[in-house]
């Protein structure tokens, strides 16, 4: 049987225990209450800000990390395609002197990668026994055509025959007119001939070497005309539309800084690589002077469409978040609040905005990263328990009424805002 003691100690167990579930309750009933206020008036104070906190920030400290501010303008915006490459060659004025006999090189006229040459100049002395015995030819036939009047019209043309078969046979091995005429002239054979440069410009490629062999097919020279020069560029994909022939390009390279060269394009490349999903176009360039050099390093500007009035941000001042675009705009006291904005086409270092912002806003343009780091901690320090939304601590609750505070008194809306500001010094 029961004792009457133990059913008086047990009730008053489970009453102090009812008191206790129902005081907590109480408790967290209110705090849910509390948050879910602040989070709404953050949302309606911030300005789409994406659970960031505004920052106050004073000039000393702006300063002092380097913080610099931009105002919205509205302006002619032009769609502008940038892209890099490599001055290279034009193909079109690219040629290779080739040996078409086996010599040895007498002399070199020419000895040197990068001398300019102009067409007719001689390039190499060439020593051949095949070119001995066609120059001995050519002697013969040009004697019997001389003494074929006196033997008859058959042994005349016969003559005239041999003496073109012979130039034609020096012509192809590129001997030129005049060195076949003085060996009709003179009537004695040459040891060496003279090759000559079949079209003026730089020497790009020099592969004999006094005394050196040559053979059949071996490219001797190549020389390039250098006075118009192309600039072989990759555009991105989704950019290529943009792209046309004809299209006026504005040039710049790391060698003449601040100046700027005009091209054109003149071929876009028929396919795309799977790599890098790039398309490569190419721009040519007047080059009088010979100051573009193959191999330099070109960054290329091709105004894409017709331009139109659009408001205008530094591309810096915007910050992407996932799907948000934001920008913290410095309100009449220099508060920096994070606003969400619409972007729409970028040319260069500008965006343009499409809402959010209006013409004579100040933005942030620099420093975006700081600012951004101490809106969310701002942000954080709100979350954490036991703080308000500027990351102090609540006063202590006043003695004898602890519990009462605790069960009974929600957070104020006004201390849970998103307006909430949090400073930099």
């Amino acid at each position: 049987m029961t004792n009457p003691g133990q059913l008086l100690f047990s009730a008053l167990v489970l009453a102090v225990a009812a008191t206790a579930v129902a005081a907590y309750s109480i408790r967290s009933e209110g705090r849910a209450a509390a948050s879910a206020t602040s989070g709404h008036d953050h949302g309606a104070s911030a300005g789409d800000g994406d659970g960031l906190n505004a920052v106050a920030l004073d000039p000393a400290g702006a300063r002092r990390i380097g913080v610099t501010y931009a105002t919205v303008v509205r302006k002619r915006f032009e769609q502008v395609v940038e892209t890099v490459g490599n001055v290279t060659f034009d193909e079109t004025r690219l040629v290779e002197v080739n040996a078409k006999i086996e010599g040895w090189v007498e002399q070199l006229f020419v000895d040197f990668t990068g001398a300019p040459v102009t067409r007719g100049q001689p390039l190499l002395a060439v020593y051949s026994p095949m070119l001995v015995s066609a120059q001995e030819e050519l002697i013969l036939a040009h004697r019997l055509v001389e003494s074929s009047p006196a033997a008859g019209e058959r042994s005349s043309r016969n003559a005239r025959d041999l003496l073109d078969a012979a130039r034609r046979r020096l012509r192809y091995w590129d001997v030129p007119d005049d060195e076949i005429a003085r060996i009709e002239r003179e009537g004695i054979p040459q040891k060496t001939v003279t090759l000559r440069a079949p079209a003026s410009g730089i020497v790009v490629e020099k592969n004999v070497v006094e005394g050196g062999r040559i053979m059949p097919g071996m490219n001797v020279y190549g020389i390039a005309d250098l006075s118009r020069i192309w600039i072989e560029g990759e555009v991105f994909e989704k950019d290529l539309s943009l792209v046309r022939l004809g299209q006026q390009a504005s040039v710049s390279f790391d060698a003449y800084a601040g100046e700027s060269f005009d091209g054109v394009v003149t071929y876009v490349h028929p396919t795309v690589s799977a790599e890098t999903r790039t398309g490569r176009i190419r721009i040519e360039l007047a080059n009088p002077e010979l100051r573009l050099k193959p191999g330099m390093y070109a960054r290329m500007q091709l105004a894409a469409r017709e331009g139109h009035h659009a408001l205008v941000i530094p591309r810096a001042a915007v910050h992407y978040t996932g799907q948000r675009a934001l920008v913290f705009l410095r309100e009449a006291d220099g508060t920096l609040r994070p606003r969400e904005i619409s972007t729409g086409l970028v040319s260069g270092e500008e965006v343009e905005v499409l809402a959010g912002l209006a013409a004579g806003d100040v933005v942030v343009s620099s420093a975006n990263f700081l600012i951004d780091a101490e809106s969310n901690m701002g942000s954080s320090m709100q979350s954490m328990p036991g703080m308000d939304s500027s990351g102090a601590k609540p006063p202590p609750p006043t003695p004898g009424h602890a519990e009462q505070g605790a069960a009974s008194e929600p957070v104020p809306a006004a201390q849970g805002a998103a307006g909430g500001k949090h400073s930099v010094h």
